[in-house]
This record gives C-alpha cells, structure tokens and sequence, in this order.
C-alpha cells in the first residue's frame, strides 16, 4: 500500500495547472478580446507515448503564454510563477524559452506495476511541446540537480536511445522521472516505467492511440480552433472507478473547449458501436413554450416529446455517466431536481408515468429560486393536444384521490384551475384562554390553458407573474439570445442556467459545488449562465455542448 501513498506533486501540479489554464482560457479575455492571438495546433501530437488502453488524456493546445495577453489580473502569471516556486525553478527564465503549443496529460495505465497487493499505483504522463530542444534538456538537467540536492538519489539510464532521469525518493515524498525524446517532446512521469512504457508506443505505433480506431473517429469531432481536447475510454474509466456498469452504451468521449466573444463553448462527442436514435425530432428553432416562462428563472428546460424520455439513448447516457463518476445517479438527479421530487412525493405520483408519458409536442419547465426560500418555485408548460386534455383530466383525479378540492379561480380575468387544500390554524384567545381555530385554503397547484399551451405552476404569485409580465420572457431576455445562438441548430432543445439566480440554490443541494468554486473562484465569480443542448445527426454518436456565457 505504501506505493500507493506516495505523492506524485509535480505531475499532480502539472495536472492542476493544465485544468487552471484550460479555465484561463475561460474568462480572461474581454468583449473584443484579440482572439486571432490565441493559435490551436489542432489536434494532440503527444498521442504517440499514450497508450490505447490509457482512461484519461487531456491537452491543452495552445502556448500558455498566448493566453496571457487576455489577462486581467495576471492570476496566469502568478500561477505558472507558483507552479515551479518548491522545485526553485524560474518559469520566465527556464521553461518560458523552450515551451511550445502543447501541454498533455495523460493516466497512461491504471497500475504500473499490476500488483493488486501492494495497492493501485495510476501511472501519470505530461508532455510539454518544446521548440528548443536544447534548452528543455537544460532544463531537465536542472530540474534533477535541484532534486538532487534537496537530498533525492538520482537514477540515469539509456532506454532505446532516450535518455532517462528518475529519482529514489521515499514513498512519502516525490518521485519523478523525465526525458527529452526527440526534437519535439519533454516528458515526465511518477515512474521511470511510464516513461519506457511511453517511449514503446513511438516504435511500436499499434500501441498507441493515435493508432486507436475509437479515437480517430472521436478526432473527427474536434472543431478548429479549439484551445484544449480531452479523450475518455469509457470502460477503462468505470473500471478505474472500481465500477461494473449495468448498460456499456458509449465506449468513448471527446471534449473540445474554444473560445467566442461572448464566452466558451464546450463541445462533446459520445461515440457507440450501436445506433441510436434522438429522443425526438430536432428543432429549428426555439420552442414557443419559453414565451410564459419568466426573465426571472434560474433554470429552464425547453424541447419536444417526453413521453419516450426514458428509453432514449440520452437517458441511457446519463445513467452511464452518472454511474461512472458517482456509482449512482440517484442522488444526484434528486439533489439538483428536488423540487420535482417534492412534487412526486407529495402527490405520490410518477413523473415519467403520470406526466411525461402524455407529452409529444413543446414542453418548458422552469424552476424561479427566491432568496429567502430553500424551495424554488415551479414552472410548467406543455403544448395542447388531445393527450394533454387527457392527462390534465388525470392530475385532477390524482388530486381528488389525495384529498385535494378543484377550485375555479381568476386572475385579471384569465381563467384558473386551483388544487387546494383546506387546513386548520389554531389560537389561543385572549379573553378565556380558549383555543380559536381558522380554516385556511392551500395551493397546492395551478394550471391554465394560454394560446396553444397548458401552463401549470406550484403557486399563485408565480402564476400572476406570468400574466402579468408578458414582454419579460425570458426568450426574449439579452442574455438568453445571447446564450443560444452559440449552440448549432437544429437541435434537441436546451438546458439554461442563470448561475447568479441559482447559486444559491445550488450551494444548498450539492454542498461540494462551494468548494469546487474555491478552487475555480475566477471563473465562477464571471460567470453569468451555462447552456446545454444535444445536436448532430451521425446514428452512432450523440453530440452536444456546453455554453459559459461570462460577464
């Protein structure tokens, strides 16, 4: 176990540094940012030492120092300063001359040394591009007599005609290993066996993953321009997560990060050996519903047809996903949705079953958080149809079923159908000490039937806000145009969430989100919203796409 215990900082730091930089990426940039300044390579060339059986490998495609002249508070320059500061490395003066248009880290093997019973020891590789090859082997040199003495036992050898340097350090401390290969190429590694085994995939080139047919179609999907790409091997990932999937839909993904005026469009390709097929027709545009939902909503989802939600191959990816970064999706599908869990567990009714299987045509649901309320209200609108008709007949029986009244309500004259509730409220009175009782009326539930749309709501106030803010829709709001024209169309419809709306929200349901806004704390303090949406029309592969829009 101890192989296990022994600490790997700089490839951890390395590995920290390239995702810190990828986010730089993110948001130092203004309105009329010099994007002509930041040039991609296109795609990874450190895929040559990767190993096809390698989880992970993610690349930044652009020099670090390109990247800086979008800065905003040199948080770029005190990263790379503080990156090298323990090992006393001058990045300016020792790494700045040398370093060229890639930094790739890769999980190149799930254990070295495949001993199960000294522990799992992950074996980590980072390629840094170099222009000057004389200088990263003056570097190297360096960086190993510094290491050298600071007390570790330094280790040379000739492998294949690259030399390699690694350290003995004890198991509570460091060890790296690092070598120049070629003209192109510094690498470093937690074990000198790593890099030979790196070194192996250059000569032997059906090692690699360049050589991978799973990663040469995912390649296909990378857009120009983009600044960083990542690869998954799906099975590998779950394996390394010590999880056995119940359904393998989707062997690989790749993700691609570029930037635009307005922010960063994250790109992914889910790539499967089956065909799949949409969960519904694309859409050209945005669907009408989004007129009755509020500018003031924190979270909105808009599409079409969710009666076959639940087979569809985007569920499935989802339950893959899911299973493979938290062994379950349960929780987190109730964190982040709990208030259409309350409404299922309140009405002891089955969404799928009681609510999505009638609805084919247009739908939004949209969640509106208030400062002072744990529980955000609740917005839904699906188009009318014949099913609709029937499905809202069903609700009604649902609600008398639990006791619920139906009551004809009317705001500015619209005409409202209300689920109450008749409650006691009890009080002591002054003048004998007797107990009063009070009858109350609870709204349980709300819905009307506007132009060609069914709306129902958790309350009354949400309710009036909808009629009575008409041009305040959040389709016609700034920031959401602005959010959608990023992604492609046709598409499946979208995801959008007004982060400042809804951190608060957030926070509450998945407390681990504050600390990884800790270590992201530039990024999420100028972010204004995310978008998510599913596109492309290849039938093995599901496509989509993260939007940041910044401040």
């Amino acid at each position: 176990m101890n192989r296990q215990r022994s600490s790997i900082g700089f490839i951890v730091a390395g590995a920290i540094a390239l995702l810190v930089i990828a986010i730089a990426s993110f948001y130092w940039f203004f309105a009329k940012s010099p994007l002509n300044l930041i040039a991609s390579t296109g795609q990874p060339g450190a895929t040559i030492f990767v190993s096809k059986l390698s989880p992970v490998m993610v690349s930044l495609l652009t020099n670090p120092d390109r990247l800086q002249a979008l800065e905003r508070e040199e948080e770029l320059s005190k990263l790379k300063t503080s990156l090298f500061a323990k090992s006393g490395i001058d990045y300016k003066q020792d790494v700045q001359p040398w370093l060229g248009d890639e930094i790739t880290l890769a999980i190149t093997t799930l254990d070295i040394d495949r001993d199960q019973e000294n522990g799992q020891q992950p074996g980590y590789l980072l390629a840094l591009a170099t222009k000057q090859p004389e200088k990263s082997r003056e570097f190297v040199e360096l960086l190993f007599s510094k290491r050298a003495l600071a007390g570790a036992n330094l280790a040379v050898e000739q492998y294949k005609g690259v030399k390699l340097i690694s350290d003995n350090s004890q198991p509570e401390q460091d060890s790296l290993a690092g070598a120049v290969v070629g003209k192109g190429f510094v690498l470093f590694a937690n074990d000198p066996k790593v890099l030979r085994d790196a070194i192996n995939n250059v000569q032997a080139p059906d090692l690699n993953l360049t050589s991978s047919p799973e990663y040469q179609k995912a390649t296909k999907e990378i857009p120009k321009g983009s600044l960083a790409v990542a690869f998954l091997n799906l099975p590998i990932v779950a394996k390394w997560q010590g999880l056995e999937l119940p359904e393998q839909l989707y062997n690989s993904q790749i993700i691609s990060l570029a930037l635009n005026s307005k922010g960063l469009l994250a790109e992914t390709t889910f790539l499967t050996s089956s065909e799949i097929t949409p969960p519904s027709a694309p859409l050209s545009k945005p669907v009408g519903a989004l007129q009755y939902i509020p500018a003031s909503a924190g979270l909105a989802i808009s599409g079409s047809n969710l009666s076959n939600l639940g087979d569809s191959d985007l569920t499935k990816l989802w339950r893959q996903a899911t299973a493979t970064l938290y062994g379950s999706g349960e929780d987190v599908v109730s964190r982040l949705a709990k208030p259409l869990a309350d409404v299922q567990k309140d009405w002891g009714i089955n969404l799928p079953e009681d609510i999505f299987s009638w609805v084919q045509g247009e739908y939004a649901i949209a969640l509106l958080p208030e400062k002072d309320q744990t529980t955000p209200h609740w917005i839904f609108v699906v188009e009318k149809s014949e099913d609709v008709e029937q499905g809202v007949a069903h609700l009604d029986a649902i609600a008398s079923s639990n006791g619920l009244s139906i009551n004809p309500l009317s705001i500015d004259q619209q005409k409202i159908s209300a689920w109450t509730e008749l409650t006691t409220a009890t009080k002591k009175s002054d003048a004998k000490d007797r107990a009063s009782f009070s009858i109350e009326t609870k709204v349980r539930g709300l819905h009307t039937t506007l132009g060609n749309y069914e709306v129902f709501t958790s309350d009354l106030e949400t309710m009036d806000e909808i009629l009575t803010a008409k041009d305040n829709s959040i389709i016609d709001n700034p920031n959401f145009q602005d959010s959608i024209a990023a992604i492609p169309l046709p598409n499946q419809g979208y995801v959008y969430l007004d982060w400042t709306k809804s951190r608060n929200f957030l926070e509450r349901q998945v407390p681990i989100l504050k600390l990884v806004e800790v270590l992201g704390k530039p990024f999420f303090n100028n972010l204004r919203s995310l978008t998510v949406s599913s596109y492309g029309t290849d039938r093995r592969s599901l496509k989509g796409g993260v939007f940041f829009q910044l401040h």
